[in-house]
């Protein structure tokens, strides 16, 4: 839908671009949609709930970064002066991010060998030909060549690509 008083601009959800007679281009960035004036807000119902969720989640993850570290690597004299006593072992600092890591190489390791395991052979013929596969001699020739406008699709045999690709007498 265009502008009536200006039939030369293009309206879009954010800015309107209208472009003169002497073909300047002015960018409009008011915004019709927004009731609030900035400040993250939709509409009149607050913060998307995505954002509140991000922000919560991200300043979670530096606050319990900041926690792990101060418990992995301040000597213990100073945890006791401030007043913490009760805290785990600081083996399970080294040992649940060396799990993690182990997990997470013996899980890529296990996804691999699946595929591995899923392939066939490179002599097998399921490389070459499955269900899907389709002999250019067993489509339909009912038409004459003449009304035929392209080749019916169907696979190119491996004789046929073997030879393109290995016979050097051309």
């Amino acid at each position: 839908m265009q502008n009536m008083e200006n039939p030369h601009s293009v309206n879009s959800p954010r800015r309107t671009l209208s472009l003169s007679k002497q073909r300047r281009a002015t960018v409009s960035f008011l915004d019709t949609d927004d009731k609030n004036s900035g400040f993250g807000l939709s509409g009149d119902h607050g913060p998307k709930p995505s954002e509140v969720y991000g922000f919560v989640g991200s300043i979670t993850t530096v606050v319990a970064s900041v926690i792990f570290l101060v418990w992995a690597y301040v000597p213990e004299s100073w945890l006791q002066s401030i007043g913490i006593s009760y805290y785990p072992s600081r083996y399970w600092a080294l040992a649940v991010p060396t799990y993690v890591m182990v997990t997470i190489a013996l899980g890529l390791v296990f996804y691999v060998g699946l595929n591995f395991i899923s392939t066939p052979s490179p002599a097998s013929l399921y490389t070459v030909f499955d269900e899907f596969s389709r002999d250019p001699s067993s489509l339909d020739c009912s038409l004459e060549q003449d009304e035929k406008p392209i080749e019916p699709i169907s696979d190119i045999g491996i004789d046929r690509i073997n030879n393109m690709m290995f016979n050097t007498a051309t």
